[in-house]
């Protein structure tokens, strides 16, 4: 299949009608189906947005999808496949990262008034991405259907425009109302941005296909558009790395029936919440996503504080749906509790952000469950570690994605000693005297199966999953698979470009 004779790789871009059809999975199925055939592939995402990320073996960061999407290709992650992050800390400003590092914060207003300016080093990550492969796989972010965000767009038709790139729209017709939403997109587009589209797909399908053919009909004679195919629901897609807040919400309905039972409370700024998939997996365990309003479970064995992009915000956050109440009963039952990154700053003393990195300059008491402050710094700690856990021996991979310093008393009995280039260990998170409550800023712990298993004994489950990558890895296979059954993948070669 592959064509190397032009000079310069291939590139398709996969758009969506709205948010949550599924994008960023049609573009792991086709990295991964491309892969498979021989071909040299790389993900690109222009603009992301999102508290779910990944650091890249340079020190950057980008979003969970893209490193999954790398992943999908065989390929390491770079700050290429996503040189745009933005990271929600209100509900109207967000971290603004480019090529994996922090460029600063902004206003939603003023982020729309200069994300043009973002535009030449966007084309300059994907152009260098094309020097090295043979297709470049783009998605978009959001809709294009989002007219009012049209000006200086770099998200969907700003950047396919730009940089030439064809697309193909897809639309979830598990939602509903899947053909007014291609149709219209159709009618809402300028005729270049809809020039700019070569076709559709279907995402999400469920029971006979056949008895949507008219429906297909239709959006073609309607939008003269071809279809490229219709995707069927993929339960592996359960089993891979959850992106953001989209894939949280679903979690959240989704209910297993392990005995060991863990809550977790869904802060409002929740972040790299990913680090739970691997215990979701597990058969032993139940992981109990808690959302505002309703109380922490009684019953829980255990309690993990999830990282947070605002840690004072969503300290504040936490204690206004009461949990803060709800974890000292649960601590007072015998219950332990594990923070994680911004967390694990909750569980301590005080948080302090002296120079306002993540909102109005301030302090607060924490949680007072561990003898450690923190205070929140303007230099970013972007790293992959490994390491050992400091009670079992068991080694450890992971990387660490923070602000801020935190120490204490407590800090004297580390939960980890990490490895340093120098050869030697260094101390890492810290554990109360009783040894029920810990803290680390090392996030995807409970994806290295030694690691996992450890931490499943200490709270008396058998592990069950043998391996968490290679189970990653199968759904990434069957997504490829129901990719070639059900996509034209000929077709969607010929008219990338």
């Amino acid at each position: 299949m592959a064509d190397r004779t032009t000079g310069g790789a291939r590139a398709l871009m996969i758009q969506g009608t709205g948010s949550d059809v599924g994008k960023s999975l049609l573009v792991a199925a086709l990295a991964r189906a491309y892969t498979r055939r021989g071909l040299r592939v790389r993900p690109f995402k222009p603009q992301n947005m999102s508290n779910n990320a990944a650091v890249t073996p340079d020190g950057g960061e980008i979003g969970r999808a893209q490193a999954l999407q790398a992943r999908a290709c065989g390929v390491a992650p770079s700050v290429d496949m996503n040189p745009v992050l933005l990271k929600p800390q209100t509900d109207l400003g967000a971290q603004l990262v480019l090529r994996g590092r922090v460029l600063g914060n902004a206003q939603a207003s003023a982020y729309q008034r200069r994300k043009g300016e973002l535009l030449p080093a966007v084309l300059e990550s994907f152009h260098r991405l094309r020097g090295e492969c043979d297709l470049v796989v783009v998605e978009g972010a959001g809709s294009p259907a989002e007219t009012n965000l049209r000006a200086g767009d770099i998200a969907n038709m700003g950047f396919a425009r730009a940089a030439g790139v064809p697309v193909v729209l897809a639309g979830d017709i598990d939602r509903g109302g899947v053909i007014a939403s291609l149709v219209g997109t159709h009618r809402v587009l300028d005729v270049e941005d809809r020039a700019q589209i070569r076709g559709f797909l279907i995402n999400k399908f469920r029971g006979d296909v056949r008895l949507f053919e008219k429906g297909v009909t239709e959006i073609e004679a309607r939008t003269s558009w071809p279809c490229f195919g219709v995707m069927p629901h993929q339960p592996a897609a359960a089993r891979l790395p959850a992106e953001d807040g989209m894939d949280l919400a679903h979690w959240a309905k989704r209910a297993s029936g392990g005995p060991l039972r863990i809550a977790v409370p869904m802060l409002s700024r929740i972040a790299n919440f990913d680090d739970l998939d691997p215990l979701r997996l597990e058969p032993g365990v139940t992981v109990a996503m808690v959302p505002p309003g309703r109380p922490l479970p009684g019953d829980a064995h255990g309690v993990i504080l999830p990282g947070s992009k605002a840690t004072l915000a969503d300290l504040a956050f936490f204690r206004a749906q009461g949990w803060d109440i709800d974890l000292a009963g649960h601590v007072r039952r015998g219950g332990w509790v594990l923070g994680l990154c911004g967390g694990y700053q909750m569980l301590g003393r005080t948080v302090a952000d002296p120079d306002g990195i993540e909102g109005p300059p301030g302090t607060a008491a924490g949680l007072g469950y561990l003898d450690v402050e923190t205070v929140l710094a303007p230099a970013k700690t972007l790293r992959a570690v490994t390491g050992r856990d400091a009670a079992s021996g068991s080694a450890l991979t992971g990387y660490e994605m923070h602000l801020g310093v935190t120490q204490g008393p407590d800090s004297a009995r580390p939960l980890l000693h990490l490895d340093t280039e120098g050869g030697g260990m260094v101390a890492e998170g810290a554990v109360s005297l009783d040894g029920r409550i810990a803290g680390t800023y090392v996030h995807g712990l409970f994806g290295h199966d030694a690691q996992r298993a450890a931490w499943l004994r200490r709270w008396n489950v058998a592990p069950g999953l043998d391996s968490y990558d290679g189970t990653v890895e199968a759904a990434l296979d069957e997504l490829a698979m129901a990719a070639e059954r059900h996509l034209d993948l000929d077709a969607l070669w010929a008219i990338s470009r």
